[in-house]
C-alpha cells in the first residue's frame, strides 16, 4: 500500500481524557474533542429551540442565493480540517481571502452563532444540522448553483433526502464516518468482531471508551439490541448496568484513540474510523493494528457544509462548497484528514488510504442501516445526560 505523504496526521486538537490510572498524557489527536458536542446536549435545543440570534431571520435571510463572489470567505470549522493547499487554490482562483475561525465542540459553535457572530460557512454534524435548520438558522441551498453537486446527490441517494435535512435543503454532506474498535493485533491477536470484544481479558486495564455520551451509550444499546439513540429510562438502566460490568476493565474515557493506540496506553479502544485511517500515516508498522466494525452495528455520522442565515457572503460560501467538491480537491482533503467524503469517484482514493483497515470504508449498506444518533425530546436528552453522568462517575 502507498500511504499519503501529506500531513494527514499533524496533531491539533486538545484531548478530553479521564483515566483511572495516571498514564503519560500524549499529544492530542486530530479528532480529540470532535464529538464533544454529543455530551450534555443542551436539551432545550432539541427540536430547534434554544437558538437566539441577534435578530429573528425573515424569508429573505433564509432564501437561496446565487453562487458568486460577494466578499471574502469567513470560515468556521474544526481546526486543521481542510488541506491548506485547497484554501490557497480557492483564494487564488476567486481573488478572495479565507478568514478562518475554529470551534472545539458543537455547543461552542452554536454559542458563537447565538452571540451574533457571523460566518459564511459552518460544519455541523447531522443532528446539529437538524437543530439549526428547524430553528430557522440555516439558509437554503439551491443545488443547481453547485456544478459538482451531482457527484454527491447523484451517487449517494441517502443524502438526497437525509433524516436530518429533508431534501438536503440546507446542507451538503462534507464527511461521513463510522465508530468501531481499534486494537493492537500484536498484543491481543484477532477479535471476534463484536462489541463484546471490549470485555476481552487480554486487554483488561488497557481499554478506552470514547469520551462521548452518544458513542458510549450507543455502543451499549447496540450490544443489547436497543435503539442507538434510546431515551427510554428502562433501556438506559440496562445500558448503564452493562457498562458498569465493563468499568473494571477500563483505563479511562478518551477521544484520543489515535495516540492511545500508537503509544501503547490502549490495547483496545472505541474509535472513529477517520482517526484510524489517519493513524496509518504515523504507524511504523500498520500490521500491528486493527480496526473492526462490530457485527451488532456501527454508529454512522456525517459533518455537513451549511450557510448560516446571517452569512455576510453567502455567494462566496456556495463557490467554496462547489470548489471543495471538485475531484482534485476531494482527493487532497481525504488524504489530508483521513475522513472519507461521499463524493462519486473518491471511493478508490479512500479504499487505498485504508487498505490495512478496510472496515473504515462507509458503504451504502452502512448508510441504509441508518444508525445515526438522533435528536430526542427534552426528557429523552435529559435521561441520556443522567445515564452518561452515572457511567462516567462509575
Amino acid at each position: 500500500m502507498s500511504r499519503p505523504a501529506g500531513p494527514a496526521l499533524e496533531l491539533c486538537r486538545s484531548s478530553t481524557e479521564r483515566t483511572f490510572m495516571s498514564p503519560e498524557v500524549p499529544p492530542p489527536s486530530r479528532r480529540a474533542v470532535l464529538r464533544a458536542g454529543a455530551c450534555g446536549l443542551l436539551g432545550a435545543a432539541a427540536g430547534g429551540c434554544g437558538f437566539m440570534p441577534a435578530k429573528t431571520p425573515d424569508e429573505k435571510d433564509l432564501a437561496p442565493v446565487r453562487a458568486r463572489v460577494d466578499g471574502d470567505l469567513v470560515y468556521f470549522n474544526w481546526a486543521d480540517f481542510v488541506d491548506p493547499s485547497v484554501f490557497k487554490g480557492f483564494e487564488n482562483e476567486y481573488g478572495v481571502k479565507v478568514i478562518q475561525s475554529n470551534f472545539d465542540s458543537m455547543e461552542g459553535m452554536v454559542a458563537k452563532l447565538n452571540a451574533g457572530n457571523r460566518y459564511d460557512i459552518i460544519f455541523p454534524t447531522a443532528k446539529w444540522a437538524q437543530r439549526l435548520a428547524r430553528g430557522g438558522r440555516l439558509r437554503r441551498i439551491d443545488h443547481t448553483q453547485l456544478a459538482n453537486s451531482q457527484a454527491v446527490f447523484g451517487k449517494h441517494t441517502y443524502f438526497t433526502d437525509p433524516w436530518y435535512d429533508p431534501g438536503s435543503a440546507h446542507t451538503v454532506p462534507f464527511t461521513v464516518y463510522k465508530t468501531g474498535i481499534g486494537w493492537r493485533r500484536d498484543r491481543i491477536g484477532d477479535l471476534t468482531g463484536s462489541w463484546k470484544d471490549l470485555w476481552n481479558d487480554r486487554a483488561k486495564g488497557r481499554v478506552f471508551l470514547l469520551d462521548d455520551r452518544d458513542e458510549v451509550l450507543g455502543m451499549g444499546a447496540l450490544e443489547l439490541g436497543l435503539d442507538v439513540s434510546t431515551g427510554n429510562t428502562g433501556d438506559l438502566n440496562r445500558i448503564t448496568a452493562l457498562l458498569e460490568s465493563l468499568r473494571p476493565r477500563l483505563r479511562g474515557f478518551s477521544s484520543d484513540s489515535y495516540n492511545n493506540l500508537l503509544n501503547g496506553n490502549a490495547l483496545m479502544t472505541q474509535a472513529w474510523s477517520g482517526d484510524m485511517a489517519a493513524m496509518l500515516n504515523q504507524a511504523k508498522d500498520p500490521s500491528v493494528f486493527g480496526f473492526a466494525a462490530p457485527k451488532e452495528g456501527t454508529p454512522i455520522n456525517s459533518d455537513c457544509y451549511a450557510v448560516p442565515w446571517n452569512a455576510p457572503h453567502p455567494g462566496t460560501a456556495l463557490l467554496f462548497i462547489d470548489y471543495m467538491l471538485r475531484p482534485e480537491n476531494v482527493k487532497k482533503n481525504i488524504e489530508y484528514i483521513g475522513y472519507p467524503m461521499p463524493v462519486a469517484g473518491s471511493e478508490k482514493i479512500y479504499a487505498a488510504l485504508v487498505e490495512p483497515f478496510p472496515e473504515c470504508v462507509v458503504s451504502e449498506d452502512d448508510l441504509k442501516a441508518d444508525l445515526f444518533f438522533r435528536n430526542g425530546s427534552r426528557a429523552a436528552e435529559d435521561a441520556r445526560d443522567t445515564a452518561w453522568t452515572h457511567v462516567k462517575a462509575g
